[in-house]
């Protein structure tokens, strides 16, 4: 059974129908890339599965459990973490107080994230501990919404435009943390337009447009098929 699963999932914007039948699978200990050119459905799936958008026809089912319906704060107990577009940090709390405003262990790791650990991987969110995180730049505060989403030791992390806007040495840093936590096994469902970034650590893909689930496969087989790329994520 898959991690998590999206079957025939549909989804609107008040009469505006968004989501026409999305078709998902994220496995256990996974990375898998939502695809896709602008404005074709990524986001509104991802804030389908958070509950931040009612699902209004399809499952969306989490480690067995139907998870449509619930209310993001219940999603989010359950073991799905989010980094959103756009990070949304706490501006005006310290990089330490973002941290462990919500860490949690809920699942009971044996070796659960902490703060030492999160400063492990990221050092200069330990350098910049007091500093205010509306201070830092893009590429830090992207560090600390990735570290704040790992406090609460997810089963899943949800990354939303992973490196978007950030300097190719930060986006290059970014992916080197996240190769690590797939070394790790953690399981991560992301999107970014950064292919040649994707390719270091994903599994499958899965590419969405006009609402739709055009295609998913292995990365070998995303790779193997140029015309596919240009067909759904040309210019």
């Amino acid at each position: 059974m898959p991690m998590l699963e999206l079957t025939h999932v549909e989804a609107s914007y008040g009469r505006s129908q968004a989501l026409f039948g999305i078709e998902l699978q994220v496995e256990d200990g996974s990375v898998v890339t939502l695809l896709g050119r602008n404005g074709m459905g990524k986001t509104t799936t991802i804030r389908t599965i958070v509950g931040l958008l009612a699902a209004q026809a399809g499952t969306i089912t989490f480690r067995g459990r139907t998870i449509s319906g619930l209310r993001p704060h219940q999603i989010g107990r359950l073991g799905i973490a989010l980094v959103p577009e756009g990070r949304q940090i706490f501006p005006t709390l310290s990089v330490r107080e973002n941290l462990v405003a919500t860490a949690a262990n809920r699942a009971r790791r044996e070796a659960p994230w902490t703060l030492e650990r999160v400063n492990g991987l990221f050092p200069r969110l330990q350098e910049r501990a007091d500093q205010l995180g509306g201070s830092l730049s893009g590429g830090e505060q992207q560090m600390l919404a990735i570290g704040r989403a790992l406090m609460t030791n997810p089963h899943l992390l949800i990354l939303d435009e992973a490196t978007e806007g950030l300097a190719p040495l930060i986006r290059r840093e970014i992916y080197d943390c996240l190769a690590g936590l797939k070394a790790e096994g953690e399981s991560i469902l992301i999107i970014d337009k950064n292919i040649g970034e994707l390719s270091r650590i994903a599994d499958r893909h899965v590419i969405i447009e006009k609402g739709e689930t055009r295609w998913s496969g292995s990365h070998a087989d995303f790779m193997a098929d140029p015309d596919l790329r240009h067909r759904y994520l040309g210019v």
